[in-house]
Order: structure tokens, then C-alpha cells, then sequence
């Protein structure tokens, strides 16, 4: 049994994880031996991501605390996992989607994902989710398509202005 003091530091421990953290994971974690527990949170300590069991209630308090978490509660219920993740919500699905390729457990339960829950049938839609970082790459990618099919003009018609309007008209027809 935790002692009072335990508990606090604990529960300040829950608060400041929730606040610094862009998603939060669930996943039932019954069934599963110590090894199979230390090799998961291991491929997430990879990664940046806090994998942590606290008691259910420990975490709906700072969640009510933080707020906007009311959502989750259903899935604080039996032995409960989370993961804490931030700069990449989507890394924690694909961390635990290959995880489960070679395992049965843990079971995921659910996400939390600025503000929506991700029920436990989503797995695989969150794990095909692209990063910040890849969505910016696709926008500056798409952003610097023209400014190369005008650079790829002029160098084909040796430089010179009409031969490049030339050019640059045949590949909009």
C-alpha cells in the first residue's frame, strides 16, 4: 500500500506527464509477464515516449485537474497502461501496432489526440497518421513543384525567355 507521500508525488508525477504530453495512450496490460512489460516500455523509451501504469483514479484526477479528458474515463477500468507521447501523436500506434504483430497483449483501449478519442478499432488508422514534421514536408513539396518546373524550362531551352513560356506552356496541355 502507498503511503500518503507516495501518492503526491506520484499524482504530481500524472499532472505534469498530462500537461507536457500531445496524446495519451491506453492499453490494457493484463496477461502480460514482467519481460513482456520491460521489452514494450523499452521500444518506447526509444522513441521519447513514457510508458507508465498508474492506478485508474490517480489519472482521472489529474485529468479532471488538467480537464477535457472527460471522454476517456470510460477506459480507466482494469489494469491500465499509458503512454505519453509529444512531438509525434502518431508514434505510440506505430510502436504498439508492430508490437502486437508478435503478441497478443497489451490490448489497446484507447487515445487521446488534441481533444478526440480514438476508440480501440482505430489502431491502424492511427498508426498510418503522418507527423507534423511529414505533412510540412508534403506542403513545402508541393510548394516547391512550380519553382522546379520553371527552373527545368529555362535550363531546357538554353535560358531564353520564350523558349521557356514554350516550355512551361506543353506541360499545361
Amino acid at each position: 500500500m502507498a503511503t500518503l507521500a507516495q501518492k503526491k508525488v506520484a499524482a504530481k508525477e500524472i499532472l505534469e506527464v498530462l500537461k507536457e504530453s500531445d496524446a495519451v495512450y491506453l492499453a490494457e496490460y493484463t496477461g502480460m509477464t514482467v519481460a513482456e512489460v520491460s521489452n514494450l516500455r523499452r521500444e518506447f523509451k526509444k522513441d521519447g515516449i513514457t510508458y507508465k501504469v498508474f492506478k485508474n483514479t490517480m489519472v482521472k484526477r489529474a485529468m479532471d485537474e488538467v480537464g477535457g479528458y472527460e471522454d476517456v474515463y470510460p477506459y480507466l477500468e482494469n489494469q491500465t497502461a499509458f503512454m505519453f507521447a509529444s512531438g509525434n501523436p502518431s508514434k505510440p500506434a506505430k510502436i504498439l501496432k508492430e508490437y502486437l504483430k508478435s503478441n497478443k497483449k497489451p490490448l489497446f483501449k484507447a487515445a487521446y489526440i488534441d481533444g478526440v478519442v480514438y476508440g480501440e478499432s482505430e489502431l491502424d488508422a492511427l498508426s498510418s497518421m503522418k507527423s507534423k514534421e511529414e505533412v510540412i514536408g508534403d506542403i513545402m513539396g508541393l510548394l516547391m513543384a512550380p519553382i522546379t518546373n520553371v527552373v527545368g524550362a529555362l535550363q531546357a531551352q538554353g535560358g531564353n525567355i520564350v523558349g521557356a513560356l514554350k516550355t512551361i506552356a506543353e506541360k499545361e496541355n
